[in-house]
């Protein structure tokens, strides 16, 4: 700490921090900081440690913390988040063709999920509805009975 109080980090020509703390980023994304610390835990976003130990993260952090939310909010597994996220060069935030890229495999995804709900949707009507799921042929638990061919009891099957 210097005698004009706490250091806040470099200063770019523009007069703005280059780096945040967490609180900071957690109040500019509206995450909570929680969810920084578990996504630095998880490798999706870095930080670094300034002399007194505390977390700084780059302003670039702000934009992952956004791509990681909306992947979130469609359903995207956190691995698959970051599986993507290493595949864009170190250090380097999303711009706008990487977005692109991201969107387009998860969009593909997304479209695979949305047939397989409505599938199971339309299959809904054909279940019996009493709880045991226990005719021999169940549309949502055991699809054209293909487990009946291995014996009786309980079997896991994801359609």
């Amino acid at each position: 700490m210097s005698a004009s109080g706490p250091s806040r980090g470099a200063i770019d020509a523009g007069g703005i921090r280059k780096e945040l703390s967490v609180g900071e980023v957690a109040a500019r994304s509206g995450v909570a900081v929680s969810a920084i610390h578990f996504y630095e835990a998880k490798g999706l976003i870095r930080s670094r440690r300034n002399p007194g130990n505390q977390r700084r993260y780059p302003r670039e952090v702000l934009r992952l913390v956004a791509v990681i939310k909306v992947a979130q909010r469609i359903g995207i597994p956190l691995a698959m988040i970051r599986d993507a996220l290493a595949t864009l060069p170190h250090g380097r935030t999303p711009t706008a063709g990487d977005w692109r890229k991201l969107s387009a495999v998860w969009k593909r995804g997304l479209d695979e999920r949305i047939e397989r709900m409505m599938g199971l949707r339309d299959s809904l009507t054909g279940c019996i509805g009493c709880g045991c799921l226990s005719l021999k042929v169940c549309p949502l638990r055991n699809p054209r009975d293909r487990l009946g061919e291995q014996g009786s009891g309980p079997r896991l099957l994801d359609p």
